[in-house]
């Protein structure tokens, strides 16, 4: 049986011009369904991602009692309408709520059922099975939460408690944390502090004030007050979801390594806590500029329109690698273009991703001759490098199969990309969008 699960990319020999849009962002799909499965009546969604990922978070609501209805715009564009059910409502599944690969939809649900009043068992592919998952059961055990995982991993077994309010300090930034967090902060008898060390994410918290929820920021602490008197409820939304800067960041990058390129990102979400990248190629000598900006949903968006320049190699570290730890696959790309060198530290994230991005990428990236200097926190690149076609591989990773292709389009030869089917867990219609800007790109049958 034959099926298209290969890229096949030609070294660029033309810029990449035009306009287009990106897919809308995955962290606000998954958590624009699953609150408004938890809003006291319907809520719209509109440019809703229908990637592998989210499409695993609808599907857990659906099997928790939550109707949706599906407005299909295209391949990489839905519109849903949600009936909420409130914070009480939601069903008890008839068997375990299959998260698939997705690491946002477990941990994130895992603060959400902790506060039901039925068990639960949330788990995954074997991928999933092997990211930890210690990082949010402790802070929701502290909470008062039974909850039980397989040595520090999914499954993770959820029996009804009740929970209580709490400070939590986190070791290191992380929106997954504190989104589960406070997610049971919405079933917890008093309020709920968490510390941030660093720039994380705030699309969770952005969604619950437009829903009506009361969120207080102070000197890195994030609280979710004590419930008003009749208990806490969440009011429907009515949004669009912002195209998603961390697949806007594929197009962006690779017109900024491909001569000539000039391209327009058009209604891209630019929330400072998403776009370090933006800022770590600025500092590159990236020309990068933003116009038609405007809000919606609480989320700042923007056209982004790049044109090719000779980059140069910087240093990166906290507090930007928290900003742009989903770009990282991409940015290797660039770096390895820049004159100079480029050095990325206190990225340790990076290894407990979907793999270990930064071995992984290291060594996939050395078949096309790349030289990088891999570290425990991080990497070095010095560049420019000539690099030539190769035949890669994925490893079932979206953000490193998406890399790999954009890296083609600056080698010499004939670049094959197995595996890649996996680029629809966060960006369905990828090839089809670099083929409008004119990128040698083409799916292939492997059989």
């Amino acid at each position: 049986m034959t099926s298209f699960n290969q890229v096949i990319i030609h070294r660029q020999t033309t810029p990449l011009i035009g306009a287009v849009s990106v897919p809308g962002d995955k962290s606000i799909s998954h958590r624009a369904v699953m609150l408004a499965a938890l809003a006291d009546g319907p809520s719209t969604i509109r440019n809703w991602l229908p990637a592998g990922d989210t499409l695993a978070t609808l599907e857990v609501m659906r099997a928790l009692g939550v109707v949706i209805e599906i407005d299909r715009r295209n391949s990489h564009s839905w519109d849903l309408r949600v009936e909420g059910r409130g914070l009480r409502g939601l069903k008890r599944p008839s068997g375990s709520l299959d998260c698939h690969h997705a690491g946002t939809a477990i941990r994130l649900l895992s603060g959400i059922m902790a506060g039901q009043s039925f068990p639960s068992v949330l788990d995954g592919s074997e991928q999933l099975r092997k990211r930890p998952m210690g990082r949010v059961t402790e802070p929701l055990r502290l909470m008062g939460a039974d909850i039980r995982s397989e040595e520090g991993h999914a499954p993770l077994s959820i029996r009804p408690s009740a929970l209580h309010g709490m400070e939590y300090k986190m070791k290191v930034a992380s929106a997954q944390v504190k989104s589960s967090i406070l997610l049971a902060g919405l079933y917890a008898d008093d309020a709920v502090r968490v510390y941030e060390p660093g720039p994380a994410r705030d699309h969770t918290e952005r969604l619950l004030i437009a829903m009506g929820t009361i969120i207080a920021k102070s000197e890195g602490w994030v609280t979710l007050g004590e419930a008003p008197l009749g208990g806490r409820r969440l009011l429907p939304l009515d949004m669009t979801v912002p195209g998603d800067f961390s697949s806007a960041a594929f197009p962006l990058v690779a017109a900024a390594i491909v001569p000539d390129s000039q391209i327009t990102i058009k209604q891209v979400g630019i929330n400072a806590t998403r776009t370090g990248l933006l800022a770590m190629l600025r500092d590159m000598g990236a020309n990068i500029t933003l116009s038609n900006q405007s809000v919606t949903g609480g989320e700042p968006i923007a056209d982004l329109t790049v044109s090719f320049t000779e980059l140069r190699g910087i240093e990166v570290g906290e507090p930007t690698v928290v900003k742009a730890i989903d770009e990282f696959p991409i940015w290797t790309v660039a770096t390895t273009q820049a004159a100079g060198q480029s050095v990325a530290r206190d990225a340790t994230e990076l290894r407990v991703k979907e793999v270990d991005r930064i071995a992984v990428m290291a060594e996939e990236m050395r078949r096309f001759g790349a030289n990088i200097d891999e570290r425990e926190d991080g990497f070095t690149v010095v560049g420019p490098q000539r690099l030539s076609g190769a035949r890669v591989d994925s490893h079932d990773d979206h953000r490193l199969g998406m890399a790999l292709a954009v890296t083609g389009l600056v080698a010499a030869g004939t670049t094959v990309v197995d595996d890649a089917a996996c680029m629809a867990d966060s960006f369905p219609g990828f090839i089809e969008t670099m083929q409008q800007l004119g990128a040698s790109m083409e799916w292939g049958a492997a059989g």
